[in-house]
C-alpha cells in the first residue's frame, strides 16, 4: 500500500511556505532582470539607434509574454484549486489540456511576428535602419516563442504543485545561457560572425529553448503529483473556458502593458526619441524592482488557491497578510533605489547628455508609484486565487491604460514631460483608493463571511 505524503500547502507555517516557495522564484526573477539589462546593455554599444528599436518592439515582446502567462497561469490556478480538493484526475485532465492550449499559442505568435512586425514599427517611425533592426529582433523571438510558451507552461505547472526549485532552475538555465551568448552573437566571436542585433534575438531565443527542454525533461522522467494524460483525452470546453476564465483576464491585463507603452511611445514622440528610449530603459530597471514581487506571486498564487479550494479562511488570510507587507517593503525598498541611485543605475547604458537628462527625471519620478503598486499586484494575486479574472482585469485595465494614457496626455499638455512621467504615480494611488473596498468584499463573498 502506497503512502500519500501530507501536501505541504496544508501542512507548513505560512512564513515558511510562503518564503521556501517564493525566494527560488524570486531570485530567478532577478537573474531574467539582470539577463534583461545585460541585453540591453549591451545594444546600447552598437548604437542609439539599435536602443530606440529595442524600445519599440517592447510592446510586442510583451505580448508574447502575456499570452503564455495568461495559460500557464489560467491552467496552474485550476490545477492547484483541483488538488485542494483532493480531485486527482481532474488536475491532469486540466494540465493536459494546458499543455496543448500552450502549443497552440505558440503557432499564433509565430504567424504574427512573420505578418505584422514590420506593419507594427512603421506606426512610429519611416527610418529604414530602425524598422530593419526591429524586424530582425522581433520576427526571431515570435516565431521561436515555444520556449517561453512551453517553458512557463511547465513551470507553472510545477509551482501549482509546491515546487519552485525546478522552475528556478530552469530560468536560470536560459538567463546564463542568454548572458553568456549575447556578446558571441551580437559581437562576433570564436568564428561566429557580428549580427547586431539580430544576434542578440538569436541569444535570446536559444536561452529560452535550453531552460523549455530542461524543464520538459524534469517533467518526462521525474515523479509527480501531476501526470499527464493525453490518450482519451477530449478537449472539453467547460475545462478549457475555466482555464481561460482566469487565463485570459491575466493574458490581458499583461498586454494592457503592451497596449499602454505603445499609447506612451505614440505621446513622447511628440516630445524627442530620448523621451521614447528613456522609457525603454526605465522598464529595463523596474524589472529589478517588479521581478522579485512577481516572483513573491508565483510563490503565494499556488498556496492561497490551495487554501480557498479547501475553504481554510485562516491560513488564506495569513498568507494575504505577508504577502501584502513583503510586496509593499519590496517596492519601498526599489522606490529608494531609483530616487538615490539615478545616475548609477543609467550610467549603465552609455548614454547621451541629453538621454541622461531625460531618463534621470523619469526614473525619480516613475518610482513614486511603486509602492502603490505593490499594492495593486497583491490584489490582483488575491482576485486571481478566487477564481475573479474579471475583477483583477478591470484593475489592471483602470490603472495602466484607462486612467494612466488619458493623464500623460493630459498632464504632458499641462506641465510638459514631466507631467507625462507625473501620470504613473497618480493612476496607480487613484486605483489602490477604488479598490481596496472592492477586494474585501471580493473576499469575505468567497469564504461565505458575513
Amino acid at each position: 500500500m502506497t503512502t500519500i505524503k501530507p501536501n505541504k500547502m496544508a501542512t507548513w507555517s505560512i512564513p515558511k511556505l510562503l518564503f521556501s516557495m517564493s525566494i527560488p522564484a524570486m531570485f530567478s526573477m532577478l537573474i531574467q532582470a539582470l539577463y534583461n539589462i545585460v541585453d540591453t546593455v549591451y545594444i546600447s554599444q552598437i548604437s542609439e539607434q539599435a536602443m530606440f528599436a529595442l524600445g519599440l518592439v517592447f510592446p510586442m515582446q510583451m505580448i508574447v509574454t502575456s499570452l503564455s502567462l495568461g495559460g500557464a497561469i489560467g491552467t496552474s490556478t485550476l490545477v492547484a484549486r483541483r488538488l485542494g480538493q483532493q480531485n486527482h484526475a481532474e488536475a491532469n485532465k486540466t494540465a493536459s489540456t494546458g499543455l496543448i492550449l500552450a502549443l497552440f499559442h505558440t503557432a499564433i505568435c509565430a504567424v504574427v511576428g512573420i505578418f505584422l512586425s514590420k506593419p507594427f514599427l512603421s506606426l512610429f517611425t519611416q527610418d529604414p535602419t530602425i524598422i530593419a533592426m526591429g524586424y530582425d529582433y522581433l520576427s526571431i523571438v515570435m516565431v521561436c516563442s515555444v520556449g517561453v510558451f512551453v517553458g512557463m507552461y511547465f513551470e507553472r505547472i510545477f509551482q501549482a504543485q509546491g515546487n519552485m526549485i525546478l522552475p528556478m532552475i530552469s530560468l536560470l538555465i536560459g538567463a546564463i545561457t542568454n548572458i553568456i551568448l549575447d556578446p558571441v552573437f551580437i559581437f562576433g566571436y570564436f568564428g561566429i560572425p557580428a549580427m547586431g542585433v539580430k544576434g542578440a534575438a538569436i541569444a535570446t531565443v536559444i536561452g529560452q529553448i535550453f531552460g523549455m527542454l530542461f524543464i520538459c525533461s524534469c517533467m518526462a522522467f521525474g515523479k509527480h503529483e501531476v501526470k499527464f494524460q493525453f490518450k482519451g483525452l477530449h478537449l472539453r470546453w467547460e475545462r478549457i473556458k475555466t482555464i481561460y476564465s482566469v487565463g485570459l483576464p491575466v493574458a490581458i491585463m499583461n498586454a494592457v502593458g503592451s497596449v499602454t507603452t505603445t499609447c506612451m511611445n505614440f505621446v513622447l514622440v511628440n516630445y524627442s526619441d530620448a523621451a521614447v528610449t528613456a522609457l525603454s530603459i526605465y522598464f529595463k530597471l523596474n524589472s529589478f524592482v517588479f521581478m522579485p514581487v512577481f516572483g513573491l506571486n508565483q510563490g503565494a498564487l499556488p498556496i492561497l488557491s490551495y487554501n480557498f479550494g479547501s475553504q481554510d479562511v485562516g491560513r488564506y488570510k495569513k498568507t494575504v497578510k505577508l504577502y501584502l507587507i513583503t510586496a509593499i517593503s519590496l517596492m519601498a525598498a526599489g522606490s529608494l533605489l531609483f530616487i538615490f541611485g539615478t545616475d548609477l543605475l543609467l550610467g549603465l547604458f552609455n548614454p547621451s547628455p541629453a538621454l541622461l537628462e531625460v531618463a534621470r527625471v523619469a526614473l525619480v519620478v516613475i518610482s513614486i508609484s511603486f509602492v502603490f503598486a505593490g499594492a495593486s499586484i497583491s490584489m490582483n494575486t488575491v482576485f486571481q486565487s478566487l477564481g475573479k479574472g474579471m475583477s483583477s482585469m478591470i484593475m489592471t485595465l483602470l490603472r495602466q491604460l484607462i486612467f494612466l494614457v488619458p493623464f500623460a496626455y493630459i498632464f504632458g499638455e499641462l506641465w510638459g514631460l514631466v507631467g507625462v512621467w507625473a501620470s504613473y504615480p497618480v493612476a496607480e494611488i487613484i486605483v489602490v483608493l477604488i479598490y481596496i473596498p472592492i477586494c474585501y468584499k471580493t473576499f469575505k463573498k468567497a469564504f461565505n463571511i458575513g
